[in-house]
């Protein structure tokens, strides 16, 4: 299954994708009189929502009707998940990421947060902070959680993880190193793109996906989730052995190399307004984002 999430009249609207395009939710809904979800979020929270929507889904073919379908070119979207408990990621997670940085691996996954605040959708602009000239791009899978993890072995941490989207950990580097916690230079405002989709679990392989991202159209990073040092079933375990993952939480799983940081320090040339980052995952598709 794969889903948007958008803004219709003021209202959070989900699409789901159809032989036809993506199936306005709501529309289908008063149509077949049928309750309707409104936030990916809370479906992952409340069994009875999900199933709201695969008894939308189960009409789908009865309704031919265009004005019951939204394209993607046109919509506005929503940050895909738009009410995480709790926005995690994980630094230094491939190795070539750790080599271009001149870091050492680490031994255990690197965790740090966002606050929710940071959080913006696919096609929204993203604002430079007034007092930070080096804000860097990093591209990432980001793995959603359906259900709640807490001391769960990597055998059965992939059981948690309801689906996956693209994210952008967006970085102001000054900031980031200016403090030996992350949290400033990662949680501006907006600096969390989530989307354009949401994918279920069970349409990704997520040890095997390319990965990539571009600057004004030029290829920047370049990988595969094969090279992740810790992968999602071992990122996943691991926090949940300090704390409990619940349905709706986000994990930022890693970026890998070519970032601006990585460059020798005289070719550094940090994010600028009117810069476009294009964010592609295998599977998935391509999150684009404007910088202002």
């Amino acid at each position: 299954m794969q889903l948007i999430h958008f803004s219709e009249d003021g209202q959070s609207r989900i699409g789901i994708k159809t032989d036809r395009g993506f199936l306005n939710v709501a529309k289908a809904a008063a149509a077949l009189s049928l309750p309707f979800p409104s936030y990916i979020d809370d479906m992952l929270k409340d069994p009875e929502q999900a199933t709201q929507l695969d008894a939308i889904l189960a009409h789908a073919e009865t309704l031919a009707d265009p004005a019951y379908y939204v394209s993607m070119d046109e919509v506005t979207f929503l940050p895909v998940l738009s009410r995480p408990g709790k926005i995690l990621c994980i630094g230094k997670n491939y190795a070539a990421h750790v080599a271009e940085t001149k870091s050492e691996a680490p031994k255990k996954p690197l965790v740090f947060s966002k606050f929710t605040s940071a959080l913006a959708a696919h096609k929204e602009g993203i604002p430079i902070p007034e007092h930070t000239d080096k804000v860097d791009y990093e591209v990432e899978l980001v793995a959603v959680i359906g259900k709640k993890a807490y001391c769960v072995s990597p055998e059965k941490a992939l059981e948690h993880v309801a689906g996956y989207t693209i994210g952008n950990d967006v970085t102001a580097r000054d900031w980031q190193k200016g403090s030996p916690q992350w949290l400033l230079g990662k949680s501006p405002d907006k600096f969390a793109p989530l989307g354009p989709v949401y994918v279920t679990a069970d349409e990704v392989d997520p040890t095997n996906l390319a990965i990539s991202l571009k600057l004004n159209g030029e290829v920047r990073q370049n990988s595969n989730t094969n090279h992740l040092i810790f992968d999602i079933a071992t990122i996943v375990s691991y926090i949940s052995q300090h704390f409990a993952l619940e349905p709706g939480d986000i994990i930022f799983t890693g970026t890998p190399d070519g970032v601006i940081l990585g460059y020798p320090e005289d070719e550094q040339v940090w994010l600028k307004p009117g810069d476009v980052i294009e964010s592609s995952i295998e599977g998935i598709g391509t999150l684009v984002n404007t910088f202002r």
